[in-house]
């Protein structure tokens, strides 16, 4: 059986303003997201963490680096784990493009999870490309105790498919700023332990 931990980057100054920040936008973490990052660090030393796993983007690799420096890991990153390219929305404030922003989000709410914003993939793609990612990081490595270093909206994909809930269903996950959620895997079967724990951010607040 393995530990599965799939944690939020640390906060960015996009999301503190409401920018949508995907695949497209490479960017750091600020203030915050440093100190979201050592109490990520912190919450994890009962942990035996033996691989640490992130997406190509610069905003999972500074927030996992603390964690990586301390247990003497590398970190192995992977574009699969990318954020979901939200296309036109890219770089833009959702206050702004509320309605159509919307809009999408209830045709995936009725199932039509293979939409996807002009110039930018579907929940069903990016589900595709990043589980497809992760099976085959669990099913060739020999550590227990992995963690992941991912998005915010493809956590959203990826435990709603895992914990059968399903993508229409993306919506009912909960997750912020770096929020970490704890599964296990055995025999293909991913089970939920804890979900969105903030406890470690709590003084931060």
């Amino acid at each position: 059986m393995k530990q599965i931990f799939t944690i939020r980057h640390g906060e960015t100054d996009n999301n503190k303003v409401g920018i949508m920040q995907g695949r497209g936008l490479d960017a750091s973490i600020n203030e915050t997201g440093k100190l979201q990052a050592e109490a990520i660090r912190d919450a994890l030393k009962p942990i035996q963490v033996g691989k640490i796993i992130a997406s190509s983007l610069v905003r999972t690799h500074e927030t996992v680096q603390p964690l990586a420096n301390e247990r003497n890991l590398s970190i192995e990153k992977y574009s699969e784990l990318d954020e979901l390219d939200f296309g036109e929305f890219e770089g833009k404030v959702f206050m702004d493009f509320e309605n159509e922003i919307m809009a999408l989000h209830d045709q995936w709410v009725s199932g039509k999870v293979d939409v996807s914003p002009h110039g930018g993939e579907s929940p069903q793609q990016a589900f595709d490309r990043a589980n497809g990612k992760v099976m085959e990081v669990l099913e060739s490595t020999k550590e227990e105790n992995i963690v992941f270093m991912i998005h915010g909206r493809l956590t959203r994909i990826l435990l709603s498919e895992w914990l059968g809930l399903g993508l229409k269903n993306m919506h009912k996950i909960e997750h912020q700023n770096g929020a970490i959620n704890h599964l296990t895997w055995h025999e293909g079967k991913f089970e939920a332990v804890e979900l969105n724990k903030t406890e470690h951010l709590v003084e931060l607040v």
